[in-house]
Parts: C-alpha cells; sequence; structure tokens
C-alpha cells in the first residue's frame, strides 16, 4: 500500500504554475513533518519545502517567494504552489513524511519546465 500519493505533474512553459498534491493514507501522518523534495537528473535530491503539523514552513533558498507549501484542512494532504516557474526547476518531485525516527516517500511526480 502507498503511504503517500502524489499528483498534479506535467510539462508547463517557463514563467507558468503548477500546483502538486500529495495524500497521505493514514490518519497518523496528521501529526508529522510533510514536505517536498526534488530531484534533478545527475544531482542529488534536496529538500524544496516542509511544513510542520502547527504550519511552520521551511523553502530552500531557490525557491523562496515562488513556491508555497500548506497542508489541508485534514493535515494529511500537502500541496506545493509554484509559481513563475524556471527551467532549473525540472525535477522528479517526491513527497516526503517524516514521524518520529521514520519517514516515508511517495513514488514521485515529474515536473518539466520547458518552451
Amino acid at each position: 500500500q502507498e503511504l503517500l500519493v502524489e499528483s498534479g505533474g506535467g510539462l508547463v512553459q517557463p514563467g507558468g504554475s503548477l500546483t502538486l498534491s500529495c495524500a497521505a493514507s493514514r490518519s497518523t501522518f496528521s501529526i508529522s513533518i510533510m514536505g517536498w523534495y526534488r530531484q534533478a537528473p545527475g544531482k542529488e535530491r534536496e529538500l524544496v519545502a516542509d511544513i510542520t503539523s502547527g504550519g511552520n514552513r521551511n523553502y530552500a533558498d531557490p525557491v523562496k517567494g515562488r513556491f508555497t507549501i500548506s497542508r489541508g484542512i485534514d493535515k494529511i494532504t500537502v500541496y506545493l504552489q509554484m509559481n513563475s516557474l524556471k527551467p532549473e526547476d525540472t525535477a522528479v518531485y517526491y513527497c516526503n513524511a517524516r514521524l518520529g525516527a521514520m519517514e516515508y516517500w511517495g513514488k514521485g511526480t515529474l515536473v518539466t519546465v520547458s518552451s
């Protein structure tokens, strides 16, 4: 059973917007830190943004001011609103959840920014 399921990836032109969604399958994730990572071809996976159950947000410098992370009212859905997309944002985006010592990953969704 997939614990984290992402959706919303696709092809978008530079300057465009896209929203990613991640739904967790267990209510226990409501108290976890949830976030998004990305991995571009030939590069290591890196943090994009994360958010605590209390709503505290953390962003990587390259996306500050362009991306917004949020959680649904159910606390087990996390969104990533991406604006002003650049070709260098092209990557597979992974949903992540950290609960105590455990860490969980989604399978990833591809975002391609290209004209």
